[in-house]
């Protein structure tokens, strides 16, 4: 498989790329980065507690799924299929959110009863 700027690649070669890139990386290094993912999910819950922070605005949904992400990938260190499931579904519904949002921020409200 040969590395080219201009070429596209399959699902199947992109996947074994990520795979690949990944193994390459030290083991503290995804350790760091989904340390750093509980860090998000912990200022984003704190900045919601004390009110600095709007569960309804987007960037909430938007540092959710990042945290998620940045945790999925300091399992690929040390794996636990419960918390990789925890994380996916975390990434999938704010996914969800954000699109909701953009879509129709007027309908999304009305959705879910905010006035």
């Amino acid at each position: 498989m040969c590395f080219s700027p201009t070429r596209i690649f399959s699902k199947y070669e992109y996947v074994v790329l990520m795979s690949v890139f990944f193994q390459t990386l030290p083991p503290g290094l995804l350790d760091a980065i989904g340390v750093a993912g509980f860090g998000l999910y912990v200022l984003n819950y704190a900045l919601l507690t004390v009110r600095r922070g709007r569960s309804d605005n987007i960037a909430y949904f938007a540092i959710n799924g990042a945290a998620a992400s940045m945790v999925l990938v300091g399992l690929l260190s040390s794996f636990n299929l419960a918390s990789a499931m925890i994380q996916i579904f975390w990434i999938g519904i704010s996914a969800i959110a954000i699109f909701i949002r953009l879509r129709r921020p007027a309908q999304a409200d009305a959705l879910f009863g905010v006035s």
